[in-house]
């Protein structure tokens, strides 16, 4: 068979990844509407000491000897990071300015990735080596699957998937950077910063946040299955 692809919406094969795909999209979108839900219940609840995330942020920094670090205010609701480039902490308006206890919890997440660089943090060196080569595999993957399945050559197909898998694992190395993050963060906050009552707080908030990288990472993996899964049909078909 020359030109397969036409046919593979009716391949069994890609329905089934199909609703793979549409139960991994259902769980990134419960895990967006738990963070934020999360997010807007304990931006309510201030911390006892009155302190911002701002604050809290340049205590954080300056106690890990990281004066170089700057701390920025900007736009929009939880697009809060680090850019290890410029040395920046980048804090949403209510972060920044909020005294409530997810304004902490956000605040020293960020700090905690800045003391990972200053650590050399193992798999943030890893993320960051992998993702050039993730990117460039993703793009140039998503045109050897096209080719292999328009003219039936499905081993060029099987090239492109292996070069789309470097996105994967950039996802699944995501997951220790943003949970030893969220550790960092709460083992200071706990320590210094918050009450035992306002903590479990704290690890709500960043445990929803962490559940986005998660449900981020079984979406690909889910893609990754329909690609896999359209190929092996093709293949079969061949």
């Amino acid at each position: 068979m020359f030109f397969p692809f036409y046919g593979f919406y009716y391949n069994s094969y890609y329905m089934i990844g199909t609703i793979f795909v549409i139960l991994a999209a259902i769980l990134a979108l419960w895990a967006q509407m738990k963070v934020t839900s999360t997010y807007n219940r304990y931006r309510k609840v201030a911390n006892a000491r009155g302190i911002t995330g701002a604050q809290v942020a340049r205590e954080i920094l300056d106690s890990e000897g990281l004066y170089d670090i700057m701390i920025y205010e900007v736009k929009g609701q939880l697009s809060d990071h680090y850019n290890p480039g410029k040395k920046t902490i980048n804090l949403s308006s209510d972060v920044y300015h909020g005294t409530s206890i997810a304004s902490l919890a956000v605040a020293a997440h960020e700090c905690g990735h800045a003391i990972q660089y200053k650590e050399k943090y193992v798999p943030i060196s890893l993320r960051n080596a992998i993702l050039p080569i993730a990117n460039v595999g993703q793009y140039l993957g998503w045109i050897a699957i096209f080719i292999g399945l328009i003219l039936g050559q499905t081993n060029i197909a099987w090239i492109g998937f292996i070069a789309m898998c470097g996105i994967l694992a950039f996802q699944l190395i995501t997951l220790p950077v943003e949970f030893d993050a969220s550790s960092r963060a709460l083992a200071i906050l706990k320590t210094r910063y918050l009450t035992s009552e306002e903590y479990p707080g704290a690890r709500k908030m960043l445990s929803a946040a962490a559940m986005t990288y998660v449900a981020a990472m079984i979406s690909t993996l889910m893609s990754m299955l329909r690609i896999f899964l359209i190929i092996l049909g093709n293949s079969r078909d061949d």
